[in-house]
């Protein structure tokens, strides 16, 4: 499935997620709930921004994969996977730990749709007959 359709899902099953924008490998929004494409990017420049800011406070280690940023209003949340982004805000209280799942699998399902090479036509077998005895 495309990012669209993968938010589209996201959406329908999480009541907590009030919008969300996924990034594809190249830094470019594969789909959003956002009204338009300058919000969607700006809202995603900006997760990108919050969960680089984190990363830089950590002494090393593994790249920092996922963030929750808890306000009043509600929670922040980015997800990166490889070079793929998803973030997502989300109502007051939120249940964590759902959250991140839903936002992975949604980040799964628009891997999922990526074009896979197709495999290599594979050359017909030479069959041999066995040899008919004439007796």
């Amino acid at each position: 499935m495309d990012g669209t359709q993968a938010i589209a899902d996201l959406t329908e099953i999480s009541s907590q997620i009030e919008s969300v924008v996924l990034l594809d490998g190249k830094g470019a929004v594969a789909g959003s709930t956002f009204a338009d494409d300058a919000a969607a990017t700006r809202f995603a420049e900006a997760s990108q921004a919050l969960l680089d800011a984190a990363e830089a406070l950590r002494e090393g280690g593994e790249p920092l994969t996922q963030l929750e940023a808890e306000t009043p209003e509600g929670s922040v949340f980015v997800l990166r996977e490889g070079d793929r982004l998803i973030a997502a805000t989300t109502v007051p209280d939120p249940t964590v730990g759902l959250v991140f799942y839903d936002l992975k699998s949604a980040l799964r399902a628009a891997e999922d749709a990526k074009p896979k090479r197709k495999p290599r036509a594979r050359a017909p077998r030479k069959t041999t007959k066995p040899a008919k005895d004439d007796a």
